[in-house]
């Protein structure tokens, strides 16, 4: 969540910035709650030292008749400005989770995606002499995608990923790993980018799918009526990415600063509603019910946050360049780049049965709006406890990445090559 502090002394800011987002906060009403919930503080203290006075004022004899009606009409006092106080911030922090992360002043202002901003193009579409097939297409007729049977099962948006197709994905996993925990790939990424942060290798992590309902609300990634399934006898939470349970993994802790920044790649299935999107991407594995990421998350200072997610953008241009696949980078302008985020970055990977650059992987940089709910710190040189920054950004999403290798590297009979980069994963195959 933000900072009330920062809320205090820019109302108008706030509000501007929220409204940019496309997001209505009464910061007016914020603002009032916060000024009630302090009052209650004051009183609260109040009454505890006028206790603690006549408390000592006892000390060592029977209190009189007239201290002892005093100490319970404090004690009745203060239990009720306890009460107040509960009810009120309860519903200060409703609000204050409400607003969201400000933009940083490089995010275009916009009010649809689509006044998101191209800003590097790399790679050529192929061109065949064939009408190209979808990735649905190609998958049915190799026996690689079965959308029908898991329908039987399942519902809608469940497939069955069988053979070479999965052995694909495990080659992907097995490189980005590969990559992401060679210090001499991030030494040269953040040369190339002109970063001035360590080479620190990532750790690949398998986290937990499932969350309780504090740290995914903490997160600020908790999309109930959307996105997120619920256990219903028990409060926990299907994950909807791998870095929902990587963010949280700290809360409540301190980390040593010369350990930053901290640099994981989690490995997980994720699960999303996708209300809201009858319709869209129906056919294919574009958008599932069910589908496999591998997604970064960082831990930083707040001083190297902004190179840390530059970083991320540099590796996920790497990836996808290494599978020779066309794409698009586009900086998302304030309406898109989401509540809890200060920047956002989309890579589009081209897809040619569609003609169109698809988005794949996204980067989002969240300066200290999660860590502050989830309590996750550091301490500075002179010893004073700070929040740390937090990034995230896709390594792979399978379902999109598969699809998009599918599609590009695809013949006139309905097979498709291996990428080069992953022929040496899949023990010399070069075609599927």
């Amino acid at each position: 969540m933000i900072d009330i502090n920062f809320v205090r002394e820019n109302p108008d800011l706030v509000a501007k910035g929220s409204m940019q987002k496309g997001i209505k906060v009464d910061i007016g009403k914020l603002l009032i709650l916060d000024e009630h919930r302090r009052d209650l503080l004051n009183q609260i203290d109040s009454v505890r030292q006028e206790r603690n006075q006549v408390a000592q004022a006892s000390s060592g004899k029977k209190p009189d008749t007239e201290q002892q009606a005093r100490g319970q009409q404090l004690k009745a006092k203060l239990t009720q400005l306890e009460s107040d106080f509960k009810e009120a911030d309860k519903d200060f922090l409703k609000l204050l989770r409400a607003v969201p992360n400000m933009p940083l002043e490089d995010v275009p202002i916009g009010d649809s995606e689509d006044e998101n901003v191209v800003y590097k193009t790399g790679g050529n579409p192929p061109q065949f002499s064939f009408t190209p097939l979808s990735h649905q297409e190609i998958g049915e007729k190799l026996d690689l995608i079965d959308k029908v049977r898991a329908a039987k099962i399942a519902g809608s948006r469940f497939v069955y990923l069988k053979a070479d197709l999965v052995r694909l994905q495990f080659a992907i996993i097995a490189f980005v790993i590969n990559e992401l925990g060679n210090k001499e790939v991030i030494a040269k990424l953040i040369a190339d980018n002109h970063l001035n942060i360590p080479n620190h290798p990532f750790v690949p992590v398998l986290p937990p799918a499932l969350l309780k309902t504090a740290p995914y609300e903490a997160s600020a990634r908790l999309n109930a009526e959307e996105t997120t399934y619920k256990i219903e006898q028990d409060d926990l939470w299907l994950n909807a990415s791998a870095e929902h349970t990587l963010c949280t993994m700290f809360m409540d802790e301190v980390l040593p600063k010369d350990e930053l920044p901290l640099r994981f790649i989690g490995y997980s299935t994720s699960f999303r509603r996708e209300a809201g999107s009858y319709g869209k991407d129906f056919e294919g594995i574009l958008r599932l019910h069910q589908f496999d990421k591998l997604e970064m998350e960082v831990f930083s200072t707040a001083e190297s946050g902004l190179e840390e997610h530059k970083l991320l953008v540099a590796i996920q241009e790497h990836l996808v360049s290494s599978l020779g696949l066309p794409y698009q980078i586009m900086n998302k302008c304030t309406f898109d780049i989401g509540k809890p985020n200060a920047r956002g970055v989309d890579i589009n990977t081209w897809f040619p049965s569609q003609q169109l650059y698809r988005e794949t992987h996204s980067a989002d940089y969240l300066t200290d709006y999660q860590t502050r709910d989830l309590k996750i710190r550091t301490r500075s040189d002179n010893n004073k406890l700070e929040l740390v920054h937090t990034n995230d950004a896709t390594a792979f999403a399978f379902s999109r990445i598969l699809a998009a290798i599918m599609e590009n590297y695809q013949d006139q009979d309905g097979h498709f090559n291996v990428p080069p980069v992953l022929v040496p994963y899949l023990g010399g195959q070069v075609k599927i």
